[in-house]
């Protein structure tokens, strides 16, 4: 009798209460970040590998040793997402979102990524909740001009 295939160490299913709790933070996540004015953005999973080591920097941790990295058929170096500030800083570039608007607010959750050793606490696939502000010199003065506005 064969073993039955279960979860890969440092992955973790969300089941029941536990599903209902990630909902309910990323709702309440959600609200925060719609309330300054923030929009969701989802970026994919897999971006090519050159993003995150010219962005997080080849000599990292994260590029070096962390990255889940492989050719695809094509022979593009691909690399499942490690953190949540690199596709986003690419989608903007790519679609010319400061062309349209001077300040841009983005918020994002979801799976990321690393090929670590797992130890107490950490996981290979984890969740991360970010935001993104460009073109503005701090929150504060967006805030402010959010408020004045709104």
């Amino acid at each position: 009798m064969s073993k039955a295939i279960q979860s890969l160490r440092g992955t973790k299913d969300a089941i029941g209460p536990d599903a209902r709790a990630w909902e309910a933070l990323e709702a309440a996540a959600r609200g925060v970040f719609e309330r300054f004015g923030y929009e969701p953005m989802r970026t994919p999973l897999l971006e090519e590998n050159a993003l995150f080591s010219r962005s997080v920097g080849e000599a990292t941790d994260i590029v070096s040793k962390e990255m889940y990295r492989f050719e695809d058929r094509s022979g593009t170096e691909i690399a499942l997402r490690p953190e949540g500030t690199a596709p986003v800083v690419r989608a903007l570039v790519e679609h010319s979102l400061s062309k349209e608007r001077p300040v841009n607010k983005f918020y994002y959750y979801g799976p990321m990524f690393r090929a670590e050793r797992p130890q107490a606490g950490r996981l290979r696939q984890f969740h991360q909740i970010g935001a993104e502000l460009f073109g503005a010199a701090s929150e504060a003065a967006v805030t402010r001009l959010a408020c004045a506005s709104g």
